[in-house]
């Protein structure tokens, strides 16, 4: 993709699906399902509760993922995550595994 191409990128999403994902591969989360719509529904969840980035260029996804990036906005994002995989965890929409006799 060329730097000019024009785009459509919601930088917070990018930034959700890093940290759901790092998040679920982590010690934390060992017991939690990682089939893709629990993976999805939490981040999802955690969207609806983020104010969204978009942004149309390279350049400019660039600067918002860097304006973004602190401390305190990755606090706030992992707080939302945290809940969102709380809730996936006691509602899964996924179609449980049959049991074998």
């Amino acid at each position: 993709m060329n730097m000019s191409d024009p785009i459509l990128i919601n930088v917070t999403e990018e930034i959700v699906r890093g940290l759901v994902s790092f998040l679920l591969r982590g010690p934390e989360y060992q017991t939690f399902c990682k089939c893709e719509i629990c993976e999805l529904d939490a981040v999802a969840l955690t969207l609806n509760a983020l104010p969204s980035k978009y942004v149309t260029s390279m350049e400019s996804r660039d600067e918002a993922f860097k304006m973004m990036n602190t401390p305190e906005n990755i606090e706030r994002i992992n707080k939302e995550i945290i809940h969102a995989l709380h809730v996936v965890s006691k509602h899964p929409r996924h179609k449980a595994e049959p049991t074998s006799i």
